[in-house]
């Protein structure tokens, strides 16, 4: 059976004599409504203004509020002004003006926005009228949401806040300390805490904002956390992002992003799976033409120490940043590399994080740490997938090119970038290696003959692996206006559901192009068979790595107090 509906009804003469014994006033009691329940004991030192709505085993003292409608067994304490004071949308509807700080990529947000959504809206500013149309279907979504009374929902706690007006809050939501929340909405779940100063904000399912936390135009998505000062500006950031003490200005934060230092800053750029070192930090104005620039950092970039990337710019998937790096340059087909400032240059040292246990760690442990409920965001984490695949596929392709064009080069040049001649070669051979291991893991996770190829690349769209092909399909029928928000969301669902066919399906069309033919069920069989022993052996490299960083040499620091090997080890061992 489903919960009963409250009945609400006015307040007798009776009560409301009572009320103002507690304390209690209102403009006008006649605009006081409460649930058949209630009982004068759950107020006291309460103001109302407007229309208020109370509903059932309700406790609110020593608050303010104005045109609220407050859902059953909620807890409201201590609130200076809770008021909705004309029509809002409670946040829907802000422009976040995301990578390009000029506006260029505004993303319009709402309560169900997804990352893939919002993708396709920043992103593909090539089809005007594709975007135009998705921004006019998400006008269209959120027309109805607009209201002159907020809403709190059920089992909500509200604590000490000093100022709240417009902001929409569901069910099971938590509130304590906050500074000054406008024009919003606070999602099923999510807890905002101690100093948080937020305006034309979205916090999904589960979020938390807490301890100084500035917001201004932002999506927070579902499971993120923003805390300990962290300042954002015009940003998305989507499921499972964790900011704390840096600073964000025009992000599109793609799932899984992480800044942790104070002295961290990410700006105008679109990140995936991102780690910011300390010191982190990037440049969109060269002087000229104002702050217009943008740089990409694909799936699983790290920056070390004091990175530092002028835009624009973009870097591959699981590339590690260290240095400086202001010649703009393109390594989007060289993932898993190392761009190291040398002398002023940017060295590429393609594929060599393939060879890192650094690397492993993070795939593994992003999937672990996804401990939402709702997942709205759709997120792949597969290592070996057709979007890395095509990539290293291009990657390939480069670096023999520039081989066979100079073989007794020392150095070679590429998108501003310097490559020396042993870590190109090396590069092939673990981008060879790595492809092999992919086609044979996606072969062998789906049945080829059951997935959809239409022959083009993959892309990352926002934490999910998209094959371009339907990409341009939803582009086209969102400009012939033959696409509603619900069938966007619906063909990326499809694709989260068929994937592991899909890239069986995607796999079985690079062997047949590798191998010149359509291959036999016996040369798939050999090639997922083939895979497994790769895989092995670049494991093997990668437990070696491991190793390094707990051999003898890492124990400095450790059991400093004696000078035995054995205490070092064991303080060590203990330690780590």
């Amino acid at each position: 059976m489903g919960e009963r509906k409250t009945i609400y009804r006015q307040l007798t003469n009776e009560e409301r004599h009572e009320l103002q014994l507690r304390g209690c006033s209102a403009e006008e009691w006649d605009s006081v409504y409460v649930a058949e329940d209630f009982a004068t004991s759950q107020l006291r030192s309460v103001h109302f203004e407007g229309r208020v709505t109370i509903g059932s085993r309700c406790r609110i003292v020593d608050s303010t509020i104005r045109n609220y409608t407050i859902g059953n067994d909620c807890t409201i304490e201590a609130v200076s002004r809770m008021e909705c004071r004309h029509t809002s949308t409670f946040g829907e509807g802000i422009e976040v003006a995301v990578i390009n700080e000029n506006g260029g990529r505004k993303v319009t947000i709402y309560r169900d926005l997804t990352a893939q959504t919002a993708y396709l809206m920043a992103m593909m500013r090539h089809r005007r009228e594709a975007v135009a149309e998705l921004q006019r279907l998400v006008a269209e979504h959120i027309a109805n949401s607009s209201s002159e009374i907020g809403t709190v929902g059920n089992n909500v706690t509200i604590r000490c806040v000093k100022f709240l007006r417009e902001v929409s809050i569901e069910d099971d939501v938590t509130i304590e300390g906050a500074s000054q929340l406008r024009n919003g909405t606070i999602c099923r779940g999510a807890e905002v805490g101690v100093d948080v100063r937020a305006c034309d904000f979205i916090f999904a399912e589960e979020a938390r904002v807490e301890d100084g936390a500035s917001i201004e135009r932002c999506f927070i998505g579902e499971r993120s956390i923003v805390a300990n000062n962290f300042t954002a500006v015009d940003t998305l950031l989507f499921a499972n992002c964790h900011c704390e003490n840096g600073e964000a200005v025009s992000v599109f934060a793609g799932p899984c992003t992480v800044s942790h230092h104070k002295s961290s800053l990410l700006i105008a750029g679109i990140f995936s799976f991102f780690n910011a070192g300390s010191g982190t930090n990037q440049s969109n104005h060269l002087f000229k033409s104002g702050a217009v620039h943008q740089a990409v950092h694909e799936r699983g970039t790290k920056f070390g120490s004091n990175g530092y990337i002028m835009a624009p710019s973009i870097e591959g998937p699981y590339t590690v940043v260290m240095g400086r790096h202001t010649r703009h340059h393109d390594t989007q087909d060289m993932p898993y590399s190392y761009l190291i400032e040398s002398e002023g240059k940017t060295m590429l040292l393609p594929a060599i994080a393939l060879t890192s246990y650094g690397a492993v760690r993070d795939i593994e442990k992003w999937k672990v740490r996804d401990r939402r409920r709702l997942k709205r965001d759709n997120i792949r984490y597969e290592e070996f997938n057709p979007f890395i695949t095509g990539r290293m596929l291009r990657g390939v392709d480069t670096l023999t090119r520039l081989q066979e064009d100079d073989p007794e080069a020392k150095t070679y040049s590429y998108n501003r970038t310097t490559i020396k001649a042993s870590m190109l070669q090396r590069g092939i051979k673990l981008y060879n290696s790595a492809i092999a291991a992919s086609l044979g893991i996606m072969l062998g996770a789906g049945d080829h003959r059951m997935g959809k190829c239409d022959n083009t690349e993959w892309i990352d769209l926002a934490g999910e692996y998209v094959p371009l092909g339907i990409v341009n399909e939803l582009l086209t029928r969102l400009e012939t206006g033959d696409i509603t928000l619900e069938e966007i969301q619906e063909t990326f669902d499809d694709v989260m559901h068929n994937y592991n066919n899909m890239a069986a399906a995607y796999a079985y069309d690079i062997l047949a192009r590798l191998t010149g033919h359509q291959p036999s069920d016996e040369e798939v069989d050999e090639t997922i068979a083939a895979a497994g022993n790769i895989v092995a052996r670049m494991r093997e490299a990668t437990d070696a790595d491991r190793r390094r960083d707990s051999s003898e040499e890492m124990w400095v620091g450790y059991g400093y107090d004696f000078r035995g090997d054995e205490e070092r080890e064991a303080d060590f061992r203990n330690t780590r």
